[in-house]
Parts: C-alpha cells; structure tokens; sequence
C-alpha cells in the first residue's frame, strides 16, 4: 500500500458553523408515532412516541427487500409454486408457474406492495415463511432494531409482529445505503417482464410522495385495518438525506412533508471545501514536471458539523496525462472516523509527452536501456492499476 499512494500530504480540519436563520416550526403530525432521522449522522430530529411497537403492515418489504438484495441473486429465475403465492392482500399478479426474478420480485415488493412477491421470496431464500422470519429477526438485530419482532415477510397481521416508528426508521437509513435498493424505491414507474409466458407489463409505486415532494426519493408504504396507514420515507436534499417515519397516521403524507421541511431547516447539507491549491503530482516524461489536481467534486456534510479530509495521492505517474485522470483519493471523515465519501483527486489540466531532438520521447528513451527498461515497464504497470479509492 505504501507503494501505491504517497504519504498523507493534507490533513484538513473543516467546520462549518450555524448561521442565522429561522427554522421552520415543529411539526404538528397526526400520526401515533413518528421519528424523524438524519441518514447521515443518525441524529433524531423530531420523535413523538417513537418506542412505541405497533403493527407496522408493508414497511415490512423494506427488510424482505433488503434482504433479498443482500443475498446477492438479482438475476436469478424463479419458478412460481402455489405454495409462494397464497396469500392475500396486495398482488403484483403472479400465478403458478409464471417465470420471475429476484429483482422483478423486489420492485414488485417496494412499488406494487405484493404480498405475493414477499412470499415469494421467503420461499426461495428460505425454504419456507417462517424460517425467512428467523433471517429477518437476525438482521434487524444486526441493526440495532431493539423492539421488532418480524412474523411474516409481507407484513400481514399478525399478533407478534411488530416494530417502532425508531427501528423502522433504523432499517430505512440501513436499506438506503444499498445503492441497488436506493434505486428501485425511487422509481415511480417499472417496466417488467414476467408471467407464463413472459409479457411486459408496468408496476406503479403507491408512495405518491414522489410526485408531490420534489426532494422524495423513497421508500415504501403500508395499510391494514389493524395498523392504519404506515408509511416509511426518504428525502434527499443539498445532499443530506432525511428518513420519516409515521405509523399509523390518517394524515401521512402532509406528516411526512411536515416533518421534512423542518428537518431540513434544522440539518443543511454544505458543500465541504479541501484546498488543494498547493498540491501536485510529480509527472516521469512530460513536458511538464508536475501536474496540479483538483477534487472530481465537491461532497456535501451537516452544517455545524465537524468534517475531516485525508488527501493520497501518487508518488509520480508517466506522461501523457489527460485533465481528469484519476491521481490520488480525498476521504472525508467524521470524528469518529465514519467516512462521509470518498472523492477522486484528478488531474488538473493535461500534460503531454517531452520529445527529445531525435523525435523520441523522453520516456521511450529511458526505457530503451535493457535492464531500466524492465524495471520502469513494471512500475509503471503497478501505478497504472487500479485508481485509488474512489466510489
């Protein structure tokens, strides 16, 4: 590693504090339980009995989701059983022996709400409902989710299961870490192609969020008599991304439009700053010894909040080098060393080959000498390998 990257060239403190502005006012939400949570800190912005357990109904596909992403089968065929599919409730439409994948199965649970792709899923990664209810209890374990209790995949009634507006809202920053997932519950319409034989056919998200709030991104609602309406958001803004919960709420989406606005007011996301004015990277044959660097861009952090950067970048690469090659790694840190991203460092402008009088280039005549010439090929192909860091 010590060849690959240079030693730390910057270490930034980065503090931005709070300036002076009116927050928006508390949120009054009609929900029975409610939290509101900074995805990227973890900070609780509003709570309003949010250790209560309740029924929590279809937010319960956000686990089943996540886990069928995690395992890691996107493409995988399904045969439907009758077994899979006897459920009632919301349906994406499947019917035995239709063919289905993992992934079809995943925006049938996360925009169509089907009960039958949940089953369908607990069926294939487990063998059977119940068992996939042990692997959802392990997993929200892993996640700190103290006061849930999964029963079924699909979020049907059930007299122990059972979760907090909290551990919910837990599981949603969890699940939108996953890019994959991030993706598909942001999506207000898909085009699939299922059935027996396949034919397209086009499933619709049911969070109407994503039409009347500009900054929604996600994720996923819920409804039975029991529960009332549940419903589980994401919204992304200055890039700060805000989850919300409400379980049981006759008002929800205002609830959630409420409670995002305030949130934003409290939690503003500032472009972090990394000056790199003084930094370069030594160029081997170029007309130029050195070439400047600049961030690919710039990331976003909580205003107030503190934000450190550690800069790598290589000892020396070979002409030519073209603006935007990828030289080096910006990795911006909390203070307790959580990574907030990690940014390339590229090159500034390009630096073409040195020609000698011979009409050669310089780094063409240090490799026509046997030996050196060796040597220099095997450096080279080692510091061309794979950037460093980066997303």
């Amino acid at each position: 590693m010590k060849k690959r990257i240079s030693a730390l060239i910057a270490f930034c403190f980065l503090f931005f504090s709070f300036g002076l502005s009116a927050f928006a006012a508390k949120p009054g939400v009609s929900a029975k339980s409610a939290v509101l949570m900074c995805v990227e800190s973890g900070e609780v912005l509003y709570s309003k009995n949010s250790d209560q357990c309740l029924p929590m109904a279809s937010t319960t596909k956000i686990m089943t989701s996540l886990i069928a992403l995690e395992a890691c089968v996107p493409e995988m065929e399904i045969t439907v059983t009758k077994e899979m599919v006897s459920v009632e409730g919301t349906s994406m439409g499947l019917v035995p022996g239709d063919s289905v994948s993992m992934k079809e199965l995943i925006y049938g649970m996360l925009l169509q709400s089907g009960n039958d792709a949940a089953n369908t899923v607990a069926c294939v990664l487990a063998g059977s409902p119940d068992a996939f209810a042990e692997l959802m209890n392990k997993r929200a374990s892993e996640i700190g989710m103290k006061n849930t209790h999964f029963v079924t995949a699909s979020g049907l009634d059930s007299e122990n299961h059972y979760s907090t507006a909290y551990d919910m809202a837990l599981l949603a920053c969890e699940s939108m870490k996953n890019p994959e997932f991030a993706w598909i519950c942001s999506r207000k319409n898909a085009r699939l192609t299922y059935g027996n034989p396949p034919y397209a056919r086009t499933l619709t998200n049911h969070n109407r969020l994503l039409w009347s709030y500009s900054d929604a991104v996600g994720i996923k609602t819920g409804f039975t008599k029991k529960s009332g309406r549940c419903l589980v958001s994401a919204a992304e803004r200055d890039g700060i991304t805000l989850v919300a919960v409400t379980l049981n709420a006759p008002d929800d989406w205002n609830d959630h439009i409420s409670m995002f606005e305030y949130g934003f007011s409290k939690c503003r996301g500032v472009p972090v700053k990394c000056d790199l004015s003084s930094a370069s990277v030594s160029v081997v044959g170029g007309e130029d010894s050195s070439v400047s660097v600049r961030l690919l861009y710039e990331p976003y952090w909580i205003e107030g909040e503190v934000c450190y950067c550690r800069v790598m970048l290589r000892p020396f690469e070979y002409a030519p080098i073209l603006e935007g090659d990828i030289l080096g790694t910006a990795v911006f840190e909390t203070a307790d060393n959580k990574v907030i991203d990690s940014v390339p460092v590229v090159s500034d402008e390009s630096v073409p080959i040195k020609e000698t009088v011979s009409g050669e280039s310089e780094t063409h005549n240090m490799q026509k000498s046997g030996f050196f010439s060796r040597i220099i090929s095997k450096i080279k192909d080692f510091f061309r390998g794979e950037p460093i860091g980066g997303k």
